[in-house]
């Protein structure tokens, strides 16, 4: 499976590239906005696509072309204003589901965020331009025709991941935080699962294994 990784040097998207690159069954790209990111991918031996998210649909389109499916882990990034959270978060995931429509590219996983959903807890969490940004960029790709799998983790941590998950359990089953590496692990699950298109997930760390957790 040809997969483009949007946001591929971000902290998930580097760790979905190394899986995948080592992965038989996947053959990796990274799409990076800027030449200078182009390195960390050389030494994974892994191509490139450089393109931004800031650019038009037809950018976009021409960097997605010959694809089987498209993993979206771009964010603006915690440095940056409210601004480009708009614009990375919301406009560039909505362009590049435009995009992929546009090329006839229909397996498309969004990596979402835990309470994208539950309006009430924006206010008081401080970033709520980035939750507006989630829900809404989650919102257009339900109404694309794409198989689309969203995924809603907690707050994510840099520890090592666990291979074991809690997805889609009432509140008081959620537990705060899951590894990057976990995530990583079920984009990669999600994608070898067809049958897993159509579905929102909400996860953290559990004791489900990631096959199991995400075919319940």
């Amino acid at each position: 499976m040809k997969v483009l990784i949007i946001g591929a040097h971000g902290k998930i998207g580097q760790l979905v590239t190394k899986k995948m690159k080592a992965a038989e069954q996947f053959s990796p790209t990274a799409f990076i906005r800027k030449k200078e990111q182009q390195p960390v991918f050389d030494e994974m031996g892994v191509p490139v696509k450089i393109a931004s998210l800031e650019g038009s649909v037809g950018e976009i389109a021409a960097a997605m072309k010959g694809f089987d499916a498209v993993v979206f882990t771009a964010g603006s990034g915690g440095k940056t204003g409210f601004d480009k959270t708009l614009e990375i978060d919301l406009d560039g995931a909505v362009k590049s589901m435009i995009a992929a429509e546009q090329v006839g590219l229909k397996r498309f996983v969004m990596i979402s965020a835990y309470l994208a959903d539950d309006r009430p807890k924006w206010d008081a969490s401080g970033i709520k331009p980035y939750y507006i940004a989630k829900h809404f960029a989650d919102k257009e790709l339900q109404r694309t025709f794409l198989d689309y799998t969203i995924l809603r983790p907690v707050r994510l941590t840099d520890e090592d991941g666990t291979g074991k998950v809690t997805i889609n359990a009432a509140s008081e089953g959620i537990q705060k935080t899951i590894p990057r590496e976990d995530v990583a692990t079920t984009i990669l699950e999600v994608l070898e699962h067809p049958e897993t298109s159509g579905k929102i997930m909400v996860m953290s760390t559990g004791e489900t294994p990631i096959k199991k957790a995400i075919l319940t």
